[in-house]
């Protein structure tokens, strides 16, 4: 029978995948995720093994196989517990006839790790890095009348080589492209808009056509840029005799009253770029551009199209919890629209490439990043196996392959993504400098340092003398292929890298964690950018920025809890975030919303009196949306708010109005009799009110409640429905501390993706269709097939009232 489903995949394949290329265009990439066989381990014989081992399943990417588990303590905190290993894949394919006279590539957005692909038994070669995109060329082995196979094998067998969960496996998209061998590349259309204004921009466009036939080829290059209507803003051709090789075509002209993108309203254009001879396109590359304007200042700090703007950052990784990194691009949206709404505008993309689809997202949605390339140069950091700082470190990484990757994988990060208007900086690494971990100097003896590994300068390790030379070489890999962004990288041990020239390389520096310096190193290094790369959530840390004009930017550690870089078992994964592994929103989310969101908000948690917050850098603030206390208590109701007063109510009696400037930390705060009921809170912005928000006393749990944000798709292409669950008493109101098992069970044409609470040391399998609720709260992915049909998703947990929802595919 698994057999004959194999057979069955593989036949549907042969047939639709020439249809496929001829509806996705002339020379687009094509979605190739679908059907593949995935074996794990080793295959002992290697790549002429792959047809007689026999223990492989079926597939779709992307795909990580770290997610499926199980957790375990032998494996390493800084990886989230959970396995590497060695994996293989592999997806035939018919070939076509049309493609005698074209050149096929497939295209991997991002493989974990030291991949090795083949095409019909044929090595194409290896690629270490696993979050750096990259294509082969198939054409000369291609059986275009017959069956093909492409092989892929990943070796993560150095399970704790990061310090944070990467997965495993072919955990991004890949695409099939044909080309004709007078083509454009992927990577080689340039778009910049050097001069900007509100009456009129200067648009270029350089354009890579590579030749690969042996003479000379008569072809007409057209660009165009199309508005949100389809009509063309600008429409430029030349003809050119491009030679054998890369003849570069480059185009200008002033666009008269450009629509500029920004945060609030990220106008975007479509560059369409055409190649054709005798009047006929045969080859197109189409992308998302913006006009816009950055500009960095020493004293004045960041401009957005001229206008000073304050960058309100968080720093985020790949993974999505049950989901690992192989992340649907609808996850993402979800988080986005979260972080938006707590007035985030800016996006740290730490500490390497993420997928092409999130960069769309930025340039769509209003988010301006920073693209991170290393968390290590040529010199291993501490991968940590039993807790954080505890015990003996794992020193494998990236370092092994830096020496003869780094310049190469620096560049092809940046021509991958410099189109994105979204993208402000290019970050070529991220604590590299990290005081003893592993570069040390002997001004370590002296001042003040936050973050340091050991105590003092330790002469063992390597002299932070090193550090200066490798970042030259990497920032000249920047500017060969692009110089309209400065170059940056976020550093831990500025006391250490002021010794030695590291900052003076770079165009703006970011400051991991040391506000303190910024006074004394704004006036010790006049002409030195400075601004906050990685940021604690307390107050103070924000006013650094909010009342210094040249600090430009806050980037808090971290928007949304992550695996990996996790404590002593069983913590598995790291809560800093403001959302956690579900995109349940934390009390911190609402603080930050109260600091950097302009609509108006008020938000009420509960506590008691004893205990503070704020202890240090990564605190959260401990005001749940709780009002079960014992009778008699004596609680504290915090309130964050962004409006001029607030006042709170207890069962409909008013506890006092408070002024938010004049409250400690900006939080006004009512220390309170306990009574079971309904405690609310008004804000109010010049006497009239804005905003309102309630917690109500919960009785025991009753029912479960389910909200899906979506329950309507297309027909032929999967959708996502994340289906948020509830456990709530008779009257709806939330039960925070039911933790009642919930089990999930999908009729129709839809599986279930994973299930995720939130919990951070959770070691239920992400494979189960059941899983404890946390705060009384679970999260749900449910992915229709693409077949029409209506799709049952049904709730259960013990004596709880059940929960239907009904997705309809048409």
């Amino acid at each position: 029978m698994k057999n004959k489903k194999h057979l069955l995949l593989f036949v549907l394949g042969m047939l639709m995948l020439p249809g496929l290329l001829k509806a996705q265009g002339i020379g687009k990439p094509v979605l190739f995720n679908a059907a593949w066989s995935f074996h794990k381990g080793d295959i002992s014989t290697g790549i002429s093994g792959i047809a007689s081992e026999t223990q492989w399943r079926t597939v779709d990417l992307p795909h990580d196989w770290s997610i499926e588990g199980p957790f375990s303590d032998e494996w390493a905190s800084a990886t989230g517990y959970l396995p590497g290993g060695i994996g293989w894949y592999k997806k035939s394919f018919a070939g076509n006839a049309a493609w005698k006279a074209k050149q096929v590539y497939i295209y991997f957005d991002g493989v974990y790790k030291n991949s090795e692909v083949w095409i019909n038994g044929h090595y194409l070669g290896k690629r270490p890095n696993g979050f750096i995109a990259f294509q082969y060329e198939l054409t000369r082995y291609l059986n275009l009348t017959g069956k093909n196979t492409i092989a892929v094998r990943v070796d993560h067998s150095e399970f704790a080589d990061s310090r944070w969960y990467t997965g495993s496996g072919i955990y991004r998209n890949v695409y099939l492209i044909v080309k004709d061998p007078v083509h454009i590349a992927p990577w080689d259309v340039a778009f910049t808009t050097p001069d900007i204004s509100l009456e009129k921009a200067t648009v270029k466009a350089k354009v890579s056509v590579t030749n690969s036939n042996k003479v000379d080829a008569s072809v007409l290059v057209k660009v165009n840029l199309l508005d949100e209507k389809g009509k063309a803003a600008i429409a430029l051709q030349k003809q050119i005799k491009a030679k054998p090789g890369v003849h570069e075509v480059e185009f200008e002209k002033e666009l008269s009253s450009p629509k500029l993108w920004d945060t609030e309203k990220p106008e975007l254009y479509k560059l369409q770029v055409s190649l054709s001879r005798n009047g006929k396109a045969f080859d197109e590359v189409t992308q998302s551009v913006g006009i816009r304007g950055i500009r960095f200042d020493k004293d004045k700090g960041f401009f957005l199209n001229g206008k000073s703007t304050k960058l309100k950052g968080v720093c985020i990784h790949d993974d999505a919890g049950a989901l690992g990194v192989a992340v649907p691009q609808e996850v993402w949206v979800r988080r986005l629209k979260l972080l938006k709404d707590a007035g985030v505008n800016s996006l740290r993309l730490s500490h390497n490439p993420h997928a092409d689809y999130l960069y769309d997202l930025c340039d769509k949605m209003g988010f301006l990043v920073m693209d991170e390339a290393f968390d290590e140069w040529e010199v291993g950091k501490n991968k940590w196996v039993a807790g954080w700082n505890v015990g003996t470190p794992s020193k494998n990484g990236y370092h092994e392959y830096f020496k003869e990757w780094a310049d190469r994988d620096v560049a092809d990060m940046v021509l991958r993504a410099r189109n994105h208007p979204s993208i402000i900086m290019w970050s070529i690494g991220n604590e590299i400098d990290y005081p003893n971990d592993p570069y040390t100097h002997e001004v370590l003896n002296t001042g003040r340092n936050p973050q340091i590994y050991g105590k003092g300068y330790l002469p063992d390790h390597p002299p932070a003398s090193g550090l200066t030379p490798i970042a030259k070489q990497l920032v000249k890999a920047v500017k060969a292929v692009d110089q309209t962004r400065p170059v940056t990288a976020a550093l831990a041990g500025v006391v250490m890298s002021n010794e030695v020239g590291y900052p003076d390389v770079l165009d703006v520096v970011g400051y991991n964690y040391q506000e303190y310096r910024y006074p004394e190193d704004h006036k010790k290094y006049p002409n030195r950018i400075i601004y906050g790369s990685e940021n604690g959530m307390q107050k103070q840390a924000w006013n650094a920025v909010d009342s210094n004009e040249y600090i430009s930017a806050q980037y808090l550690w971290t928007g949304i809890d992550y695996l990996g870089e996790a404590g002593k078992w069983p913590q598995r994964s790291n809560g800093a975030g403001l959302i956690d592994l579900a995109g349940f929103k934390k009390p911190e989310y609402f603080f930050r919303q109260s600091l950097w969101s302009d609509k108006p908000m008020a938000y009420i948690g509960a506590r008691p009196i004893t205990g503070t917050d704020d202890k240090g850098i990564w605190s959260h603030r401990t005001a749940e949306p709780v009002w079960n206390w014992q009778s008699g208590s004596k609680v504290k109701v915090d309130c964050f708010t962004n409006c001029q007063e607030t006042e709170l109510f207890l069962n409909g009696k008013s506890l006092g109005k408070q002024i938010s400037g004049a409250a400690r930390g900006q939080v006004p705060s009512w220390q309170v009799d306990y009574e079971p009921g309904e405690l609310v809170v008004k804000g109010y912005n010049n006497g009239i009110e804005v905003c309102t928000n309630n917690i109500k006393t919960a009785g025991d749990a009753y029912q479960l409640k389910t909200v899906a944000d979506n329950i309507l798709f297309n027909h032929n292409t999967k959708g996502l429905s994340q289906i948020e669950i509830y456990i709530t008493d008779k009257n709806g109101n939330p039960v925070f501390t039911a933790t009642d098992e919930i089990i999930v069970t999908v009729n129709g044409a839809a599986k279930l993706l994973g299930l995720e609470s939130g919990s951070n040391s959770s070691h239920e399998s992400y494979q189960s269709n059941k899983r404890k609720a946390l705060h009384g709260r679970l999260l749900a992915y449910v992915q229709t097939t693409g077949k029409p049909g209506v799709v049952q998703v049904q709730f259960g947990a013990g004596n709880l009232k059940s929960s239907t929802i009904t997705l309809t595919v048409k």
